[in-house]
């Protein structure tokens, strides 16, 4: 079992290129209605798949390097990367069995 690693743009692209395994980033904001509904699905899978996979949150407003460098333009935004580059890419509410599909597909 694996927590959700919260970063900003100065650890970002440390965790994503130093990670050995698939790494699933979360772009999420306080106010995005459909965030609130997405994030317990990032926790759960943080949980279910944490010792195959790295699960980071970044919070949009504050971090523009990130959601720039990872073409983020609406919230929620999920990216997997593998080898530090992008291998997937969201945007919008996602159901936790598409979540789960999603992350299956890169393991």
């Amino acid at each position: 079992m694996s927590s959700i690693i919260k970063v900003t743009d100065t650890e970002f692209g440390t965790e994503v290129e130093q990670a050995t395994t698939p790494v699933l980033a979360y772009f999420w904001a306080s106010w995005c209605g459909p965030c609130r509904l997405v994030s317990p699905y990032i926790d759960w899978a943080a949980s279910e798949y944490g010792d195959r996979l790295k699960v980071l949150k970044l919070e949009v407003d504050p971090n523009p390097e990130s959601v720039k460098k990872c073409g983020v333009e609406g919230v929620p935004a999920i990216r997997v990367f593998k080898d530090g580059a992008i291998v997937e890419s969201f945007e919008g509410a996602i159901t936790k069995q598409a979540l789960a599909t999603l992350i299956d597909a890169h393991l």
